[in-house]
């Protein structure tokens, strides 16, 4: 037999007060009230204390960011960044050239899509990031050009110190694979049968690490492993001739 009187339906003040801050935190319109704030209301809900709501907060707190954001979100994106080894350049945050091939090297790093934007998977992968391991280990620097995920560690005492963002050659011109070692290198341009070269290093006959000024995410060269222009400028004293070189996928 089905109860005549319907249940209760009583309306807590409180559970509403705490659904609609919910609310505003998920808007990005207001943020959790801590203890001070809330010390003249004994019969308030409390809250501030769900992780949901915490989560939710984080989460709009990180804009999706892309080439020609500036801001404090783009700063601290440079900054976590450069303290995980991406090769950012300056830290002035202005989401530039530099910025957007350290955001795609990460994407690549963490098998990410490679559209250098920075949305919530890639935020969420800066928090847990993976770490990359050099194969070899020297007690000075060394050059590791990963093929199969497209970027060039720097290495030096088993770690990897700098990632960049590579683009290596295409399937009718394969980039060689092996261990070389820094032959030659040039300090300008340098036209060549493999295309325009800005400050190569030669690690094997004509190929080379070098800078050019289209690094797409996939590869694309005639066999030479290029690099930003800029990155290539920033790596360029830090290598040597006799650097160990080291190929694979």
């Amino acid at each position: 037999m089905f109860p005549l009187t319907p249940p209760s339906t009583i309306r807590h003040p409180a559970s509403r007060a705490a659904l609609g801050t919910a609310l505003l935190v998920a808007a990005g319109l207001a943020v959790p009230v801590g203890p001070a704030s809330a010390a003249g209301a004994a019969t308030s809900a409390p809250v501030a204390t769900s992780a949901a709501l915490v989560t939710v907060a984080a989460t709009s707190s990180r804009p999706v960011l892309r080439q020609g954001t500036k801001g404090a979100a783009v700063t601290t994106l440079q900054r976590r960044l450069t303290a995980l080894h991406y090769d950012v350049g300056t830290v002035d945050g202005a989401f530039g050239p530099s910025t957007f091939h350290a955001v795609v090297a990460f994407q690549k790093v963490n098998g990410l899509a490679r559209d250098g934007i920075v949305g919530p998977r890639t935020w969420s992968a800066l928090d847990r990031p993976v770490v990359p391991k050099p194969k070899y280990t020297h007690s000075g620097y060394s050059l590791e050009a990963n093929l199969s995920k497209q970027v060039l560690y720097l290495a030096r005492g088993g770690s990897v110190v700098r990632i960049l963002d590579a683009s290596s050659g295409k399937a009718s011109t394969p980039t060689p694979t092996g261990n070389y070692t820094m032959q030659r290198r040039i300090d300008g341009w340098r036209q060549s049968n493999l295309g325009l070269l800005w400050r190569p290093y030669y690690f094997y006959n004509g190929y080379a690490v070098h800078g050019a000024n289209s690094v797409p995410a996939y590869p694309a060269s005639h066999g030479c492993v290029r690099v930003p222009v800029p990155a290539m400028n920033r790596l360029w004293s830090t290598l040597k001739v006799g650097t160990p070189v080291h190929i694979y996928r």
